[in-house]
Protein backbone atom coordinates (compact mmCIF):
# COMPACT_ATOMS: atom_id res chain seq x y z
CA UNK A 1 0.00 0.00 0.00
CA UNK A 2 1.39 3.37 -1.03
CA UNK A 3 2.00 6.34 1.24
CA UNK A 4 0.63 9.82 0.67
CA UNK A 5 2.91 12.71 1.60
CA UNK A 6 0.90 15.41 3.33
CA UNK A 7 0.72 18.57 1.26
CA UNK A 8 2.50 21.05 3.48
CA UNK A 9 3.62 23.44 0.77
CA UNK A 10 3.69 26.64 2.77
CA UNK A 11 5.41 25.04 5.73
CA UNK A 12 7.95 23.15 3.64
CA UNK A 13 8.94 26.19 1.61
CA UNK A 14 10.13 27.66 4.89
CA UNK A 15 11.88 24.43 5.79
CA UNK A 16 13.91 24.57 2.59
CA UNK A 17 15.65 27.56 4.11
CA UNK A 18 15.75 26.46 7.73
CA UNK A 19 16.15 22.70 7.97
CA UNK A 20 19.73 22.54 6.79
CA UNK A 21 20.63 25.26 9.28
CA UNK A 22 19.02 23.40 12.15
CA UNK A 23 15.46 24.72 11.93
CA UNK A 24 12.47 22.67 10.85
CA UNK A 25 10.88 19.58 12.33
CA UNK A 26 12.87 17.49 14.72
CA UNK A 27 14.18 13.96 14.34
CA UNK A 28 15.83 11.40 16.54
CA UNK A 29 19.34 10.04 16.62
CA UNK A 30 21.74 7.41 17.80
CA UNK A 31 25.17 5.82 17.36
CA UNK A 32 26.65 4.13 14.36
CA UNK A 33 30.13 2.74 14.63
CA UNK A 34 32.36 2.56 11.60
CA UNK A 35 36.09 2.69 11.17
CA UNK A 36 38.30 3.73 8.29
CA UNK A 37 38.71 0.14 7.12
CA UNK A 38 36.09 -2.11 5.57
CA UNK A 39 34.05 -4.16 8.02
CA UNK A 40 31.50 -6.93 7.77
CA UNK A 41 27.85 -5.98 7.42
CA UNK A 42 26.34 -4.95 10.72
CA UNK A 43 29.68 -4.66 12.54
CA UNK A 44 28.93 -2.42 15.53
CA UNK A 45 32.50 -1.89 16.75
CA UNK A 46 33.60 1.64 17.52
CA UNK A 47 36.13 3.43 15.31
CA UNK A 48 39.81 2.79 15.97
CA UNK A 49 41.32 4.53 18.97
CA UNK A 50 42.54 8.01 18.17
CA UNK A 51 39.85 8.59 15.55
CA UNK A 52 38.77 11.85 17.19
CA UNK A 53 40.37 14.97 15.74
CA UNK A 54 40.50 18.68 16.34
CA UNK A 55 36.91 19.64 15.50
CA UNK A 56 38.04 22.74 13.64
CA UNK A 57 40.29 20.64 11.40
CA UNK A 58 37.31 18.58 10.15
CA UNK A 59 34.77 21.43 10.34
CA UNK A 60 32.77 19.42 12.85
CA UNK A 61 29.18 20.44 13.47
CA UNK A 62 27.27 17.94 15.58
CA UNK A 63 24.32 20.31 15.74
CA UNK A 64 23.89 20.05 11.96
CA UNK A 65 21.09 18.47 9.92
CA UNK A 66 20.80 14.71 9.42
CA UNK A 67 19.03 13.08 6.44
CA UNK A 68 16.66 10.27 7.42
CA UNK A 69 15.87 8.61 4.09
CA UNK A 70 12.66 6.66 3.47
CA UNK A 71 12.40 3.75 1.03
CA UNK A 72 9.54 1.45 0.06
CA UNK A 73 9.48 -0.79 -2.99
CA UNK A 74 12.17 -1.55 -5.57
CA UNK A 75 10.78 -2.09 -9.05
CA UNK A 76 12.13 -2.03 -12.60
CA UNK A 77 8.87 -0.30 -13.53
CA UNK A 78 7.94 2.09 -10.69
CA UNK A 79 4.20 2.43 -10.17
CA UNK A 80 4.41 5.52 -7.96
CA UNK A 81 6.84 8.07 -6.54
CA UNK A 82 7.39 5.69 -3.63
CA UNK A 83 9.04 3.11 -5.89
CA UNK A 84 12.65 3.25 -7.04
CA UNK A 85 14.44 1.15 -9.61
CA UNK A 86 17.29 -1.03 -8.34
CA UNK A 87 19.70 1.06 -10.43
CA UNK A 88 18.46 4.33 -8.89
CA UNK A 89 18.67 2.89 -5.39
CA UNK A 90 22.23 1.73 -5.99
CA UNK A 91 23.18 5.12 -7.42
CA UNK A 92 21.84 6.91 -4.35
CA UNK A 93 23.81 4.67 -1.99
CA UNK A 94 26.93 5.18 -4.12
CA UNK A 95 26.42 8.93 -3.86
CA UNK A 96 26.05 8.77 -0.09
CA UNK A 97 29.26 6.77 0.17
CA UNK A 98 31.19 9.19 -2.07
CA UNK A 99 29.98 12.19 -0.07
CA UNK A 100 31.15 10.80 3.27
CA UNK A 101 27.87 9.61 4.77
CA UNK A 102 27.87 6.66 7.17
CA UNK A 103 24.59 4.76 7.75
CA UNK A 104 23.28 4.41 11.30
CA UNK A 105 20.04 2.90 12.56
CA UNK A 106 17.03 4.82 13.81
CA UNK A 107 17.63 3.45 17.31
CA UNK A 108 21.23 4.59 17.22
CA UNK A 109 20.15 8.02 16.05
CA UNK A 110 17.70 8.52 18.89
CA UNK A 111 20.17 7.24 21.48
CA UNK A 112 22.22 10.40 21.06
CA UNK A 113 25.50 8.53 20.71
CA UNK A 114 26.54 8.86 17.07
CA UNK A 115 29.80 6.98 16.79
CA UNK A 116 31.22 7.62 13.32
CA UNK A 117 34.66 8.74 12.08
CA UNK A 118 35.83 12.34 12.18
CA UNK A 119 34.63 14.28 9.16
CA UNK A 120 31.83 11.80 8.37
CA UNK A 121 28.10 12.54 8.24
CA UNK A 122 25.38 10.23 9.60
CA UNK A 123 22.51 9.09 7.40
CA UNK A 124 19.58 6.98 8.60
CA UNK A 125 18.32 4.50 6.00
CA UNK A 126 14.74 3.39 6.71
CA UNK A 127 12.57 0.88 4.83
CA UNK A 128 8.79 0.70 5.26
CA UNK A 129 6.32 -2.14 4.63
CA UNK A 130 8.65 -5.18 4.83
CA UNK A 131 8.31 -5.97 1.11
CA UNK A 132 10.05 -8.83 -0.69
CA UNK A 133 11.92 -6.34 -2.87
CA UNK A 134 13.66 -5.15 0.28
CA UNK A 135 14.65 -8.46 1.88
CA UNK A 136 14.67 -11.89 0.30
CA UNK A 137 16.97 -14.77 1.18
CA UNK A 138 17.96 -17.44 -1.31
CA UNK A 139 17.92 -21.18 -0.70
CA UNK A 140 21.49 -20.79 0.56
CA UNK A 141 20.31 -18.35 3.23
CA UNK A 142 22.09 -15.41 1.62
CA UNK A 143 20.40 -12.12 0.62
CA UNK A 144 19.18 -11.88 -2.96
CA UNK A 145 21.63 -9.46 -4.66
CA UNK A 146 18.77 -7.68 -6.44
CA UNK A 147 16.96 -6.66 -3.24
CA UNK A 148 17.51 -3.49 -1.24
CA UNK A 149 19.44 -5.51 1.31
CA UNK A 150 21.61 -7.18 -1.32
CA UNK A 151 22.42 -3.89 -3.02
CA UNK A 152 23.24 -2.20 0.30
CA UNK A 153 25.61 -5.03 1.22
CA UNK A 154 27.32 -4.82 -2.15
CA UNK A 155 27.77 -1.04 -2.04
CA UNK A 156 29.20 -1.29 1.47
CA UNK A 157 31.67 -3.93 0.34
CA UNK A 158 32.89 -1.58 -2.39
CA UNK A 159 33.20 1.48 -0.16
CA UNK A 160 35.34 1.00 2.97
CA UNK A 161 33.77 2.96 5.80
CA UNK A 162 30.22 2.85 4.40
CA UNK A 163 28.49 0.79 7.04
CA UNK A 164 25.92 -1.79 5.92
CA UNK A 165 23.08 -1.15 8.32
CA UNK A 166 19.54 0.21 8.23
CA UNK A 167 16.18 0.11 9.97
CA UNK A 168 13.38 -2.05 8.54
CA UNK A 169 9.93 -0.98 9.73
CA UNK A 170 7.79 -4.10 9.46
CA UNK A 171 4.10 -5.01 9.41
CA UNK A 172 2.52 -8.38 10.15
CA UNK A 173 3.94 -11.31 8.14
CA UNK A 174 7.06 -9.42 7.00
CA UNK A 175 9.10 -10.56 3.98
CA UNK A 176 6.64 -13.31 3.05
CA UNK A 177 8.75 -14.79 0.23
CA UNK A 178 11.47 -15.68 2.72
CA UNK A 179 9.37 -16.18 5.82
CA UNK A 180 9.23 -13.86 8.80
CA UNK A 181 11.40 -15.97 11.07
CA UNK A 182 14.24 -16.47 8.61
CA UNK A 183 14.26 -12.85 7.43
CA UNK A 184 14.04 -11.16 10.83
CA UNK A 185 16.57 -13.55 12.35
CA UNK A 186 19.05 -12.76 9.57
CA UNK A 187 18.58 -9.01 9.96
CA UNK A 188 19.02 -9.07 13.72
CA UNK A 189 22.08 -11.32 13.49
CA UNK A 190 23.76 -8.90 11.08
CA UNK A 191 23.24 -5.67 12.99
CA UNK A 192 20.12 -4.32 11.31
CA UNK A 193 17.28 -2.80 13.31
CA UNK A 194 13.71 -4.10 13.17
CA UNK A 195 11.15 -1.38 13.89
CA UNK A 196 7.37 -1.22 14.29
CA UNK A 197 5.10 -0.16 11.39
CA UNK A 198 1.82 -1.46 12.90
CA UNK A 199 0.28 -4.87 12.35
CA UNK A 200 -1.97 -3.99 9.39
CA UNK A 201 -0.39 -0.78 8.11
CA UNK A 202 -3.22 1.09 9.76
CA UNK A 203 -4.05 4.76 9.45
CA UNK A 204 -3.80 5.46 13.16
CA UNK A 205 -5.46 8.87 12.99
CA UNK A 206 -8.78 7.26 12.13
CA UNK A 207 -8.73 4.68 14.93
CA UNK A 208 -9.90 4.75 18.53
CA UNK A 209 -7.34 4.60 21.31
CA UNK A 210 -7.77 0.87 21.95
CA UNK A 211 -7.43 0.11 18.23
CA UNK A 212 -4.24 2.18 18.00
CA UNK A 213 -2.68 0.30 20.89
CA UNK A 214 -3.77 -3.03 19.40
CA UNK A 215 -2.15 -2.24 16.04
CA UNK A 216 1.17 -1.26 17.59
CA UNK A 217 1.29 -3.81 20.40
CA UNK A 218 0.31 -6.75 18.19
CA UNK A 219 2.99 -5.88 15.65
CA UNK A 220 5.50 -5.80 18.49
CA UNK A 221 4.17 -9.15 19.73
CA UNK A 222 4.86 -10.72 16.35
CA UNK A 223 8.39 -9.35 16.26
CA UNK A 224 9.15 -10.50 19.79
CA UNK A 225 7.88 -14.01 19.07
CA UNK A 226 10.72 -14.30 16.55
CA UNK A 227 13.25 -12.00 18.22
CA UNK A 228 12.56 -12.26 21.98
CA UNK A 229 15.63 -10.19 22.84
CA UNK A 230 14.92 -7.41 20.34
CA UNK A 231 14.66 -3.91 21.77
CA UNK A 232 12.00 -2.41 19.50
CA UNK A 233 12.23 1.33 20.16
CA UNK A 234 11.40 2.87 16.76
CA UNK A 235 7.98 3.36 15.15
CA UNK A 236 7.24 4.59 11.62
CA UNK A 237 3.71 5.93 11.28
CA UNK A 238 1.82 4.49 8.26
CA UNK A 239 0.87 7.36 5.94
CA UNK A 240 2.63 9.63 8.44
CA UNK A 241 -0.65 9.80 10.35
CA UNK A 242 -0.34 10.58 14.05
CA UNK A 243 -2.89 8.97 16.38
CA UNK A 244 -5.02 10.98 18.78
CA UNK A 245 -3.64 11.53 21.31
CA UNK A 246 -0.13 11.53 19.86
CA UNK A 247 1.25 10.04 23.06
CA UNK A 248 -0.15 6.66 21.95
CA UNK A 249 2.57 6.52 19.29
CA UNK A 250 5.17 6.69 22.05
CA UNK A 251 3.79 4.29 24.61
CA UNK A 252 0.80 2.10 25.31
CA UNK A 253 -0.30 -1.50 25.85
CA UNK A 254 -2.74 -4.06 24.51
CA UNK A 255 -3.31 -7.75 25.17
CA UNK A 256 -0.65 -7.85 27.85
CA UNK A 257 2.01 -6.36 25.55
CA UNK A 258 3.38 -2.88 26.30
CA UNK A 259 5.50 -0.72 24.03
CA UNK A 260 7.68 2.35 24.45
CA UNK A 261 9.36 4.09 21.53
CA UNK A 262 12.39 6.37 21.65
CA UNK A 263 11.66 7.62 18.15
CA UNK A 264 8.48 8.13 16.11
CA UNK A 265 9.05 8.69 12.38
CA UNK A 266 6.88 10.67 9.96
CA UNK A 267 6.59 10.46 6.15
CA UNK A 268 8.35 13.67 5.09
CA UNK A 269 9.74 15.82 3.88
CA UNK A 270 13.02 17.40 5.12
CA UNK A 271 16.17 16.55 7.10
CA UNK A 272 16.03 16.12 10.85
CA UNK A 273 17.78 18.40 13.26
CA UNK A 274 20.53 16.90 15.39
CA UNK A 275 19.49 14.90 18.46
CA UNK A 276 21.63 17.34 20.44
CA UNK A 277 19.67 20.38 19.30
CA UNK A 278 17.18 22.06 21.62
CA UNK A 279 14.53 21.83 18.88
CA UNK A 280 14.87 18.07 18.48
CA UNK A 281 11.56 16.23 18.97
CA UNK A 282 11.87 12.42 19.03
CA UNK A 283 8.08 12.05 18.83
CA UNK A 284 7.85 13.53 15.31
CA UNK A 285 10.99 12.83 13.27
CA UNK A 286 10.83 13.91 9.63
CA UNK A 287 12.03 11.68 6.83
CA UNK A 288 12.95 12.34 3.22
CA UNK A 289 11.37 10.23 0.50
CA UNK A 290 13.95 8.71 -1.85
CA UNK A 291 13.27 10.35 -5.18
CA UNK A 292 14.91 11.57 -8.37
CA UNK A 293 15.50 15.24 -9.14
CA UNK A 294 12.25 15.55 -11.09
CA UNK A 295 8.72 14.33 -10.48
CA UNK A 296 5.91 14.78 -7.99
CA UNK A 297 7.07 17.01 -5.10
CA UNK A 298 10.69 16.28 -6.10
CA UNK A 299 11.82 19.46 -4.35
CA UNK A 300 11.19 17.61 -1.09
CA UNK A 301 12.84 14.37 -2.22
CA UNK A 302 16.26 12.89 -1.51
CA UNK A 303 18.08 14.09 -4.62
CA UNK A 304 17.03 17.69 -4.01
CA UNK A 305 17.90 17.60 -0.31
CA UNK A 306 21.26 15.89 -0.82
CA UNK A 307 22.08 18.57 -3.39
CA UNK A 308 21.17 21.30 -0.90
CA UNK A 309 23.22 19.71 1.86
CA UNK A 310 26.22 19.34 -0.46
CA UNK A 311 25.93 23.02 -1.37
CA UNK A 312 25.83 24.03 2.32
CA UNK A 313 28.21 21.56 3.98
CA UNK A 314 28.62 23.66 7.12
CA UNK A 315 24.95 23.12 7.95
CA UNK A 316 24.97 19.31 7.93
CA UNK A 317 25.99 17.09 10.82
CA UNK A 318 29.74 16.46 10.66
CA UNK A 319 31.38 14.32 13.34
CA UNK A 320 34.57 15.07 15.25
CA UNK A 321 35.06 11.34 15.73
CA UNK A 322 34.44 11.36 19.49
CA UNK A 323 31.04 9.93 20.47
CA UNK A 324 31.40 11.30 24.00
CA UNK A 325 31.42 14.95 22.98
CA UNK A 326 29.21 17.32 20.98
CA UNK A 327 31.42 19.50 18.80
CA UNK A 328 30.19 22.59 16.97
CA UNK A 329 31.24 26.13 15.98
CA UNK A 330 30.75 28.64 18.79
CA UNK A 331 28.26 30.48 16.59
CA UNK A 332 25.89 27.49 17.00
CA UNK A 333 25.98 27.51 20.83
CA UNK A 334 22.43 28.82 21.23
CA UNK A 335 21.02 25.78 19.43
CA UNK A 336 22.45 23.25 21.91
CA UNK A 337 20.06 21.37 24.17
CA UNK A 338 21.19 22.31 27.71
CA UNK A 339 21.04 18.61 28.64
CA UNK A 340 24.28 18.15 26.64
CA UNK A 341 26.13 21.13 28.11
CA UNK A 342 28.72 18.95 29.85
CA UNK A 343 29.53 17.19 26.58
CA UNK A 344 29.74 20.39 24.55
CA UNK A 345 32.94 21.05 22.63
CA UNK A 346 32.51 24.47 20.97
CA UNK A 347 35.40 25.83 18.95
Amino acid sequence: MRRSVPVLSALLVGLLATSCSGGGPAGTGGPAATGAAARPAGDLRSPAAGAAKDPAAVHANELGAVPVLMYHQLSEHPASVYDRTPADFRAELERLAREGYVPITAAEFTSGRIDIPAGAHPVVLTFDDSTNSQVKLGSDGKPDPNTSLGILLDVASRHPGFRATATFFVNGDPFSATGSKAALTWLAAHGFEVGNHTLDHANLRGLGEAEVEHEIADDLKGIKQILPNANVVSLALPFGSMPKPGSLAVQGASGGVSYHHRGVYLVGANPSVSPFAASFDPTAIPRIRSEAATGEEAEFGSTSWLDKMAQSPANRYTSDGDPDTVAFPKSEQSRLNPAFAKQARPY
